[in-house]
């Protein structure tokens, strides 16, 4: 029997950008056929938004694209970097700050940044934080997060 692969998705406050990273791939791999082969979470490295759904604009945009996003937002624990066989931060800050929190290097070993999934010619090369933005910025969280997904995909 083939080992279930574990990701989570890591921003700072888990109610935008990892809640629709874990959407999305989880449609990605529904799509593909691999469901099976993966499991997707999302956390935050900030717990002041525990217990709340994805931010509304975050919800309409992901609507808008065909993806329903109602996770509840969480704060990463100690037992996430256990559970899970890798960590995906959306930006350098979210990298740090999972490193700082890994229990051990091997822990800490498990994070990645979300731009190793991003293909060279993404306008950027992580995903930013578009809480403080308009409709473009959440537009661009989901973008950039297919593009990863389809670059995901295809190596694994």
């Amino acid at each position: 029997m083939k080992k279930t692969f574990n990701i989570l998705f890591v921003c700072l406050g888990n109610i935008c950008r990892s809640p629709m990273a874990q959407c999305l791939f989880e449609q990605k791999a529904l799509d593909y056929g691999r469901d099976d082969e993966f499991n997707f979470d999302s956390a935050g490295t900030y717990g002041g938004h525990a217990g709340q759904l994805p931010d509304s604009r975050m919800r309409r945009h992901a609507k808008a694209c065909g993806y329903n996003l109602n996770h509840r937002a969480r704060k990463i624990t100690s037992a996430d970097f256990d559970k899970f066989d890798l960590i995906v931060a959306m930006d350098n800050d979210n990298v740090a700050d999972l490193r700082y929190l890994a229990p051990n290097k091997k822990a800490a070993s498990k994070v990645v940044p979300i731009g190793h999934y991003l293909p060279a010619n993404a306008p950027v090369d992580y995903v930013p934080d578009p809480y403080y933005g308009d409709d473009r910025d959440f537009r661009l969280v989901i973008h950039l997060l297919e593009l990863a997904a389809s670059s995901f995909f295809a190596e694994n």
